[in-house]
């Protein structure tokens, strides 16, 4: 069964602590987000990374999403980042926009599902964005559900659906979100909605075209 930690302001550091020593131990653990909740991992560790395509029973070919904290540090993971992509980070980020980007040479190929993609977004939940910066590094933050089952919006879900398979879950309530994040693709060219979600095809019309 999961362990699980009630996100407390008065225990915050400890609850950090313990989900990041299990991070940077090769782990898995579930928090909320700005949208549903998600599995947290080490993108650069392979063995957790094998771990969040087995809890989720994902297929190998589909890339695994990262989470981070800046502007800077996505632009980090991406390879020749196209001029797109600083407008609409800039514009939405923190937030539910995940931009779909060439990776990086230091994002390990598994974690794109052997497509050279990565997903990148930078939350607007603060326990997200503070357990990117006790980590000191990016993390995995694909959705907390397995594969075509229902996202989960709370602790309870999560347990009810993984928690035979995920060791930490941190309980920080409901979460606020009804729709996943907005995925845009971009190339070289431009960029297109893989998946419509609370940022807006009139929102992104100015930039997309």
């Amino acid at each position: 069964m999961s362990e699980i930690l009630k996100v407390d302001n008065s225990r915050l550091e400890y609850t950090l602590e313990s989900a990041v020593r299990r991070i940077l131990g090769g782990e898995v653990v579930a928090m909320p987000t700005d949208t549903f909740y998600c599995l947290a991992a080490d993108p650069f560790n392979l063995k957790a990374v094998s771990q969040v395509y087995r809890i989720k029973r994902r297929p190998a070919g589909r890339p695994l999403p990262i989470l981070v904290a800046s502007l800077d540090q996505g632009a980090d993971l991406t390879q020749n980042p196209p001029a797109l992509f600083f407008k609409l980070a800039e514009r939405f980020w923190p937030g539910p926009l995940m931009l779909v980007v060439p990776a990086s040479r230091q994002i390990p190929l598994k974690v794109t599902g052997n497509t050279g993609k990565v997903g990148l977004r930078w939350p607007q939940a603060p326990l997200a964005v503070a357990l990117i910066a006790a980590a000191a590094r990016p993390i995995i933050g694909t959705s907390a559900n397995v594969t075509n089952c229902p996202a989960c919006a709370s602790a309870e879900e999560v347990e009810a659906q993984m928690g035979d398979v995920v060791p930490l879950i941190l309980d920080g309530g409901t979460t606020a979100g009804e729709l996943a994040s907005t995925v845009v693709e971009l190339t070289e060219e431009g960029g297109r909605i893989l998946r419509p979600g609370p940022i807006t095809d009139s929102q992104l019309k100015e930039f997309l075209g």
